[in-house]
């Protein structure tokens, strides 16, 4: 058995096409074939539904799929516990964010990248219901979630700070000066907010409906860009989390005022709760644990935030 064979199982898994998964597997499609083929004749058991395409595994094959994840995952590891006793840790840390925390990321992955120089990062833009998914399947080392889901039993949970929303707007004179703003007063302005399914929304929704309010709004979009973009140029307003302030932390003709009543949700860093655990997801725990993520977020709240300089 080879620990190719392995992985041709695990991405053909993943992308549910042999063509596709060869071509990743920088490998010809009949030798991609013929190794599944050879390994299901080592193991005595059909792992792969045959058929003119792909149709997913046997039974026998998901239980075998489950054991090469966690193989390939533990060599990883091996790999990176290697690397660390000289010195340098390398590899790929994986990396899966919910959306409205994308803009955020780098305050993470950018002092791992100055401690790991030889640590290359992949982030992605993930629902929580996938990081969690991709963790389970060990596609991912790392998630950053809302930490408030049950579902988060048995993964290893870090806070690192709680959001509080906040109404987004063009200018102080849009929202005339004001220095909070109720939930049924802001349902009145014209809104663009994430698309429904997107937890961020429904966490917005929920809060207008507590209030009575049913929100005005004119635009959706499943980019926290295009929605600043929005109420930048559009003249529309928004309900933005305050870490989201960092977008925007250099313009003076933005204005964001808290919502009341206040609400708040919990971020957080998870991960397998493996012992023992990757140099990886330690290495992104630490720094994790040494940065004041809700110091710097709450600055902007208060006005006292203060961008960091090159000679800082």
């Amino acid at each position: 058995m080879f620990v190719r064979q392995l992985d041709y199982l695990v991405t053909l898994a993943r992308e549910k096409h042999f063509a596709r998964a060869a071509e990743i597997c920088c490998v010809s499609q009949p030798a991609l074939s013929a190794a599944v083929r050879n390994l299901e004749n080592e193991l005595g058991v059909a792992i792969v539904q045959r058929g003119q395409r792909f149709q997913g595994f046997t039974p026998e094959g998901e239980r075998i799929l489950d054991w090469a994840r966690q193989t390939l995952a533990a060599l990883e590891g091996l790999k990176q516990e290697a690397s660390m006793s000289r010195i340098k840790l390398s590899g790929t840390m994986r990396l899966g964010a919910i959306p409205t925390t994308m803009p955020i990321v780098s305050l993470l992955t950018g002092p791992c990248r100055a401690r790991h120089a030889d640590l290359r990062q992949l982030v992605l833009s993930l629902s929580t219901e996938e990081i969690m998914r991709r963790l389970d399947d060990f596609e991912l080392d790392v998630g950053l979630t809302y930490l408030e889901d049950q579902r988060l039993d048995g993964f290893h949970v870090q806070p690192l700070y709680r959001e509080r929303y906040m109404l987004l707007a063009r200018d102080q004179t849009a929202i005339d000066g004001r220095s909070e703003i109720s939930w049924e007063e802001a349902a009145t302005l014209p809104m663009c907010l994430l698309t429904s399914h997107m937890q961020n929304r429904r966490i917005i929704d929920a809060a207008f409906r507590r209030a009575d309010a049913h929100a005005n709004v004119v635009a959706e979009t499943d980019s926290v860009f295009a929605l600043y973009s929005h109420v930048r140029h559009a003249e529309l307003f928004s309900v933005v989390p305050h870490s989201l302030l960092c977008l925007f932390e250099t313009r003076d003709d933005m204005a964001a005022v808290p919502l009341v009543p206040e609400l708040s949700r919990s971020i957080g860093l998870i991960s397998l709760d493996h012992d023992p655990c990757s140099p990886v997801v330690t290495a992104a725990r630490g720094i994790a644990a040494q940065i004041d993520l809700q110091a710097r977020f709450d600055a902007y709240i208060s006005g006292t935030y203060q961008p960091i300089t090159s000679n800082d």
